[in-house]
């Protein structure tokens, strides 16, 4: 099961270069406190980003999974960012990375 072992947590560079740290941070948050003993994550997890009023909710999902979880957050949202991310867990190195870099 992925996303259950970490060894170590990175972001690739068009992460880093698109979104604020607090945003990349959010993806591991939801990761450990509303996803980890509740669901079963593959080892490719998607976040979409999403204007919840001007502030910012995440969405996270699986391919060829119904079940989706939005958390909200109290942090501006800025509509220039990508909409979506990826979260990879590859034997314990797990990496956010946009969509166009999966």
């Amino acid at each position: 099961m992925a996303f259950t072992s970490s060894r170590r947590r990175y972001a690739s560079f068009d992460t880093v270069a698109s979104i604020p740290g607090e945003v990349i941070d959010a993806f591991w948050y939801i990761i450990d406190h509303q996803l980890k003993g509740v669901f079963t994550m593959r080892s490719v997890i998607n976040f979409q980003l999403i204007n919840s009023g001007g502030l910012l909710s995440i969405r996270y999902s699986q391919d060829n999974d119904p079940t989706t979880v939005t958390v909200d957050f109290d942090y501006p949202f800025d509509s220039a960012w990508p909409s979506i991310f990826h979260a990879v867990d590859n034997m314990g190195r797990e990496t956010i990375v946009t969509d166009h870099e999966l």
